[in-house]
């Protein structure tokens, strides 16, 4: 029998042996990954490489930087010295895209999505994930974001009708940050939208609401990241450790699900009551989804009698795609509009030429097909998720030593022609979505500029870029692609529609003074004031129709 002290070594060496294998991918090459041949700038230090630089400035703009001196295809160095791959190479970036079982998210970033959102359609890979789209497809259609198009414009009406308030309290122009009322908006719509679930976030009543304040545990406040936060990315044997935020967001989670359960128990109940109702039918296939919040339809396509049963979901993943509505949902719309709002005070002649566009339909109330029909709004809300894409980067890590095809042949750091890229297994890369959504060589001399006229002839060039939507990589593109990016786009016109017909927008502060700070999603802050956290003040007045 073992001594307890024996116990303790192997115990210790246990621990440690799991934490190495686990931080294995993390640490230094000692050997040349097979990115060793890509020029690139230098690194300056061994535990950061290049990552200080890139934290310092605004997001992509040391990596464009290096592209214009290096080339499209550069090196640089991640944390611990480690080989990242960025690439502008459309070719090589839609072999990326479309491989997707090679090349996924890394697991440290897949770990931490799963602490807070759990094991949803944004965190799962391979056959899971291929199981979760092919069940949630149907949900995201054509014909399901027509159905719930009332309420993303009866939400911006709401939020209208609030500013109205507010500038009648006040005085006109009032100085309103517009990122509160958008991001409170669109949390209202994912509920109804998402689940038939009132947040009233707009129009709060004062009654106990669990889900709401889960939400605000989650997502809303600042992170305060430590030392223990950063290790426990890294190591994940030290979740054990309790602290503060693993202990909030735990909480958070636990009513999230408790809610979720019940919610879903509830759209169960409610969808064997309509099957009740028709006894006629045997059972329910896809071409009978109808509903109008996207729980009930997931719910009702993972019944249907032409699903077979090895491709259902199980509770636990419907009960994933809660918190993942919740978080994905309302984030990309709410800062997109933000920022659309942002440039369209900046471009006056825009916002009237625009706003003259919108006074033509005779209704408050536009259906999905008058907002789609509108094209100068189209042109704006292509135009603001091209120079502002709500993400700007994503991550992935080769599952493979791999060689990627590039466009064109390009000169490497030893001066020889290479007409493709190899890389190792455990390799970093880059998804360049901002950068590529900016670039001279796709867009023209022009490229920073916010012009909505430039969707009236795409350039040829953009037609290569391998996004799912309009030639931009803002939705990326590939299996992986944004499942809901028909919502957002839709939700997005409903309320740019609403907004821009009934107010005049013009930046309270120089725009100097706004910078594109970067978590997940670039959201607007003052460079003056960063404590403050997330903001846009903007001076807003009623829109006067001249008769």
């Amino acid at each position: 029998m073992l001594s307890i002290f024996a116990s303790i070594v192997l115990s210790v060496i246990a621990l440690l042996g799991a934490a190495l294998w686990k931080a294995w991918p993390l640490l230094p090459r000692w050997t040349p990954t097979a990115l060793k041949n890509l020029p690139g700038p230098p690194s300056p230090s061994w535990f950061y490489g290049n990552m200080e630089e890139i934290q310092a400035e605004d997001n992509s703009v040391p990596q464009e930087r290096w592209v214009a001196q290096y080339g499209n295809n550069i090196k640089y160095k991640s944390f611990l010295n480690n080989d990242r791959l960025f690439t502008m190479d459309t070719r090589a970036l839609n072999h990326i895209l479309t491989h997707s079982a090679d090349y996924q998210k890394p697991e440290a970033e897949r770990r931490n999505l799963a602490k807070i959102l759990g094991e949803g359609v944004i965190f799962t890979e391979g056959e899971q994930h291929r199981r979760q789209r092919r069940i949630m497809n149907p949900a995201f259609g054509p014909a399901q974001i027509r159905e719930l198009t009332p309420v993303f414009v009866q939400k911006s009406i709401e939020l209208r009708d609030l500013w109205d308030a507010q500038i009648a309290r006040e005085g006109s122009p009032a100085r309103i940050d517009v990122v509160s009322g958008i991001t409170k908006m669109t949390l209202d719509v994912i509920g109804l939208a998402g689940f038939g679930f009132r947040f009233d976030a707009l129009t709060p009543t004062g009654e106990p609401n669990e889900l709401y304040d889960a939400f605000q545990e989650l997502f809303l406040p600042d992170r305060d990241f430590t030392v223990l936060m950063v290790l426990k990315s890294f190591f994940p044997i030290l979740d054990f450790i309790p602290d503060w935020e693993s202990r909030r967001i735990e909480r958070a989670r636990a009513a999230m699900r408790r809610v979720g359960q019940q919610l879903i128990a509830e759209k169960k109940a409610q969808i064997q009551r309509e099957l009740a109702g028709h006894k006629e039918k045997h059972g329910v296939t896809r071409g009978d989804l109808q509903g109008r919040d996207l729980l009930t339809l997931l719910l009702k396509a993972n019944i249907a009698t032409d699903i077979p049963e090895s491709q259902r979901l199980s509770d636990e993943d419907v009960l994933a795609q809660v918190p993942t509505f919740l978080a994905a949902g309302h984030d990309t719309t709410s800062t997109a509009t933000t920022w659309c709002l942002f440039a369209l005070s900046q471009a006056s002649e825009v916002q009237a030429k625009l706003r003259d566009e919108l006074l033509t339909v005779e209704t408050d109330t536009p259906t999905m097909d008058e907002l789609n029909g509108l094209p100068y709004l189209d042109a704006v809300v292509r135009e603001t998720l091209r120079l502002h894409a709500p993400v700007p980067v994503t991550l992935r890590v080769a599952n493979k030593a791999d060689v990627i095809p590039v466009s064109e042949p390009f000169v490497d750091r030893f001066g020889q022609v290479q007409d493709s890229i190899k890389i190792s297994k455990g390799s970093s890369i880059l998804i360049p979505i901002l950068a590529l959504n900016r670039s001279k060589k796709f867009w023209g001399e022009d490229a920073r500029e916010f012009k909505p006229e430039r969707w009236q002839s795409t350039p040829e060039a953009a037609a290569s870029i391998p996004g799912v939507w309009s030639h931009l990589l803002t939705f990326i593109g590939g299996p992986r692609a944004c499942i809901g990016y028909r919502f957002s786009i839709v939700e997005m016109k409903a309320l740019v529609f609403v907004l821009v017909r009934a107010f005049e927008f013009a930046l309270a502060v120089p725009p100097e003074e706004i910078q594109a700070k970067t978590s997940v999603v670039q959201r607007p802050i003052l460079r003056s004031a960063p404590d403050q956290g997330n903001q846009l003040p903007m001076f807003v007045k009623r829109y006067v129709r001249n008769v």
